[in-house]
């Protein structure tokens, strides 16, 4: 009953209720649970879930109150997540050695997984759903708003630093007659990428972001990448982008931040999707830039990255029974945990997402703040 009461005082503490009545409330399936969830947190709390030992109906409210209470503040001490944050503190846990274990885990996972996900480029990071109404425009909409906030015209090189599967590469050379060059650690992601964009100026390489030679390019791009440079690896990663980029270029970063910082990000999600990950504030990359880029825009969008996951959620599920049946039960389970613990998070607005548009030596009168 310890561990039962534990659990139960702690859930009550944000408004939820074990087999209570309302959707965020949570359903205990094995009683195990509560012993597993004490002893090791958060990451105990998502396996148990993997399992089937718990679920709730509405997974990402659940989220929104248990990260707005910082109920893991107030949780009891595990030896898992104290181990964490020593390791994160003590050691560089990205470096250049461990960069490619986040391609390993997650995004070298088959494509069928992310297509089953993510709108019709794969863009893996969060939309703007200002003037949008579905995933796909919503996406589209947040490549123009890059595109516009660089003043990208044709002709221009970019480089894009963690390209991913190519969805703005592809985008820039379609809709705006771009050169594009781009790095990632996934070797799938550099295969997807240089399938489907053949036939335009595009070129993925697998490759760590400190290796990158080239340019000096036009303009440089990052999206939903800098969440695996790490905080002892912030002034590098500036260093190096600077060293990419032409004196009167432009570089748009989109980025994950916390509103504390960290050492390290969830231990499940550290775990099953981004490993060695870890979220900036606002504060040490402005810190970071100092000497190397002029902070011209900043600009918060935190809310629709709770839109974009639950858009993502909604098409995953509508693909989920042959994805369980190749895959398993247990591997759909963590996708919608991952999915749908991250919209809660977004909307308990203890993290955001946003942009920051950064020039070397500061654009002549006055950048013109595009939305």
């Amino acid at each position: 009953m310890g561990a039962e009461k534990t659990v139960r005082d702690l859930l009550a503490m944000c408004g939820v209720e074990v087999n209570g009545k309302n959707p965020w409330d949570i359903e205990v399936v094995d009683e195990r649970f509560y012993t597993r969830a004490v002893a090791q947190g958060s990451l105990g709390m998502g396996e148990s879930f993997m399992d089937g030992w718990w679920r709730s109906p509405q997974l990402d409210e659940f989220f929104n109150k248990v990260v707005g209470a910082h109920l893991s503040s107030k949780a009891p001490f595990n030896f898992k997540t104290a181990w964490l944050v020593l390791v994160s503190k003590l050691q560089n846990r990205q470096n250049m050695k461990r960069s490619f274990i986040a391609a390993d885990v997650h995004y070298d996972l088959p494509v069928e997984i992310f297509e089953a996900t993510f709108d019709k480029r794969l863009t893996g990071s969060c939309g703007y759903w200002k003037e949008a109404t579905d995933l796909d425009a919503c996406q589209d909409a947040k490549l123009d708003l890059i595109c516009r906030k660089i003043g990208l015209k044709p002709g221009q090189t970019v480089f894009d630093i963690g390209c991913g599967w190519g969805a703005f590469m592809g985008f820039a050379a379609e809709k705006y007659g771009a050169r594009c060059e781009g790095v990632t650690v996934s070797k799938e992601q550099v295969a997807y990428a240089m399938g489907r964009y053949a036939n335009l100026p595009v070129k993925s390489t697998l490759m760590d972001y400190r290796n990158a030679t080239g340019g000096p390019y036009d303009h440089l791009v990052s999206m939903g990448m800098f969440e695996h440079v790490g905080d002892k690896n912030y002034r590098t990663y500036f260093e190096t982008a600077r060293r990419l980029i032409k004196e009167d270029g432009l570089f748009c970063l989109h980025t994950i931040w916390g509103n504390e910082p960290d050492p390290k990000i969830d231990p499940w999600l550290d775990k099953y999707i981004f490993p060695n990950g870890v979220l900036p504030t606002v504060g040490q990359v402005t810190s970071a830039v100092h000497g190397l880029f002029v902070v011209e825009d900043v600009h918060n969008f935190g809310a629709y990255y709770d839109k974009t996951l639950m858009a993502w959620n909604d098409k995953f599920q509508s693909n989920r029974a042959p994805l369980a049946q190749k895959y398993g039960e247990r591997f759909c389970r963590m996708w919608e945990y991952y999915l749908l613990c991250c919209a809660g998070g977004f909307r308990s607005r203890v993290i955001s997402v946003g942009q920051f548009v950064l020039s070397p030596r500061g654009v002549p009168g006055v950048y013109e703040t595009v939305r």
